[in-house]
């Protein structure tokens, strides 16, 4: 499985901030240097967006997959999740399937 592209800066818990359809990761830069004085914050082009990966399979389901390979391959504990629109909806859905 492909790893999307990301940006991590700034140090703490981890925050995961997911863009919405037809964004990429820097439509939050701004916010994220902001938020990166308190977290560790990783901003991500979701597949199929800005610099990572495109398939034809696009969904939900694969957003989230997606979305739980990042975390695990950069081993983080307990990250705070944080998307808007076509990202809050992949974020709800990786809550419902992740709920822990």
């Amino acid at each position: 499985m492909e790893l999307l592209n990301y940006k991590r800066f700034g140090q703490g818990q981890p925050l995961i901030i997911l863009h919405g359809f037809l964004g990429s990761l820097d439509n939050w830069m701004t916010l994220g240097k902001r938020f990166s004085e308190s977290y560790e914050v990783i901003l991500v082009d979701q597949r199929n967006h800005g610099k990572s990966f495109h398939s034809d399979d696009f969904g939900y389901d694969e957003m989230v997959s997606d979305l739980e390979n990042l975390i695990d391959s950069l081993e983080l504990v307990n990250p705070i999740l944080l998307g808007h629109s076509m990202g809050g909806k992949t974020v709800m859905q990786y809550a419902a399937f992740y709920p822990q």
